[in-house]
């Protein structure tokens, strides 16, 4: 296992050379953040988080809340990050904490219950905006989205360098609609829109509140993601924590905004009942009008191309470093001689997202990705306390009253653990079980066949 001094310079470096460079400026760690959250939870959860608040006004607040409840969980993670700049996120943490089950747990649940799955909600979404902007139906979305893996799976697999890029470019262009969109939008308001009672029936008060913010989840989700792939960023100890906290801040103002001009445009009576509440609300623009469905549908697909190719950049380093631990299949902790990139790694988890497209719906996909994500995160922000006690636990970012922060971390993740799993109990509880039930056996089964990589230190870049 590599020192706290190794770990706070290099990657790991196999002793077969599996190097994975330090490649990525801050610039391409707030693009992985801002790109991986941005996707398409915002055309949806809008309408949700509406049913759920009943009014224009809870609307609004469940979104600057439900941000402002992500800065201890980010907080964390940027303590974390600046404390192990290594790929693997949870997994690394886990096992500094002195838990090597534990961090087996979380890669085993990441894969199963967040990764491959994550593939195949966004590539199914870009598919069905496009089958509805061209009419295409049926098993040619599948084809579609198929096609998105494979071409994002390539881009990553022939460089991490070129994949930053290509990733970096999507966030600015799916960011750019969205301005454009809050600017013309708050010209167009009607203040009225935001002071309408809330609807009948509707829960008032902090219910509203609480309600509303837990339907924010799947559009926050993402934000800590940069922290699976610091083993590649360059100065990860300043460039890690600046990222992490410019990405939850300028997620929640820009999501805060695009709620206010949507409630100012949609009555919340009509936001409630929509299924495409963006389109809808962008159709009270004059000069959008009747095309707003299809400029909300190119938008759409230009912005969870940028998630897709995201999750498919950062989630495959997850058993990449497992894999140089002794922790997975010993051929997935092998890098590209010229490429520089966890090739099996990639390639597997895309393969298995493609399956995932065909064994089960959007919704179900939804509550079985947020309830194993939710769980994995719960049990992060715990580890903290254990490696505060560690003598050579140094980061160089500290978050503010730890304690606090920390609580209020698992605080607020467990309380959405509890809403998914009322949401969607049936996708939850499997997500559950595969992490319960075939966790400590996989374990076992690779701490038995799998032999770790020498690792050593490393120059950082």
């Amino acid at each position: 296992m590599a020192t706290q001094t190794e770990t706070q310079v290099a990657p790991a470096v196999g002793a077969e050379g599996n190097l994975l460079s330090r490649k990525l400026g801050f610039l391409a760690v707030l693009a992985i953040g801002v790109g991986t959250t941005i996707g398409s939870g915002i055309f949806s959860s809008v309408g949700e988080v509406a049913r759920a608040g009943g009014s224009a006004l809870m609307t609004v607040l469940a979104f600057l809340v439900g941000g402002i409840i992500m800065i201890p969980q980010i907080l964390a993670y940027a303590e974390l990050s600046s404390a192990y700049p290594e790929n693997g996120g949870a997994y690394i943490y886990f096992r500094e904490a002195g838990s090597d089950f534990l961090a087996f747990l979380s890669g085993w649940i990441g894969f199963w219950g967040t990764d491959t799955p994550g593939i195949s909600i966004m590539a199914l979404a870009i598919a069905n905006y496009i089958g509805f902007l061209t009419g295409i139906e049926g098993a040619w979305l599948k084809v579609i989205a198929i096609a998105f893996i494979v071409f994002y799976a390539w881009t990553h697999i022939r460089s991490v360098e070129g994949g930053s890029k290509t990733q970096t470019a999507l966030t600015v262009i799916k960011v750019i609609p969205f301005v454009l969109l809050i600017a013309v939008g708050l010209f167009y308001l009607q203040g009225s829109l935001l002071s309408t009672p809330a609807i009948a029936g509707a829960p008032t008060g902090i219910l509203a509140l609480v309600a509303a913010i837990s339907a924010t989840t799947w559009s926050y989700d993402g934000m800590q993601s940069a922290a699976w792939v610091a083993g590649e960023v360059k100065n990860p100890r300043k460039n890690m924590p600046k990222a992490l906290i410019a990405t939850v801040l300028f997620v929640t103002l820009l999501y805060t905004l695009i709620s206010l001009v949507i409630t100012g445009l949609l009555p919340i009576n009509n936001l409630v009942e929509s299924t495409a509440p963006v389109a809808d609300a962008m159709a009270r623009i004059p000069f959008i009008g009747q095309i707003a469905g299809i400029v909300t549908a190119v938008i759409a697909v230009l912005v969870i191309n940028g998630s897709l190719t995201s999750l498919i950049l950062i989630q495959p380093r997850q058993q990449w470093a497992m894999a140089q631990d002794g922790m997975w299949f010993r051929s997935f902790g092998k890098v590209h001689p010229k490429w520089q990139t966890p090739v099996l790694s990639i390639v597997v988890q895309c393969a298995f997202g493609i399956l995932f497209l065909f064994f089960a719906s959007l919704r179900d996909l939804l509550g079985y990705f947020t309830f194993a994500l939710l769980l994995r995160n719960t049990a992060t922000m715990a580890a903290i306390f254990w490696l505060r006690r560690k003598e050579n636990y140094k980061p160089s970012f500290k978050m503010p009253v730890w304690v606090l922060m920390t609580i209020l971390a698992i605080a607020f993740s467990f309380i959405l653990l509890v809403s998914t799993l009322l949401w969607a109990p049936g996708p939850s509880l499997i997500a559950g079980v595969i992490g319960a039930v075939t966790g400590y056996p996989a374990y076992l089964y690779f701490k038995k066949t799998q032999k770790p990589f020498e690792t050593f230190g490393n120059e950082e870049a």
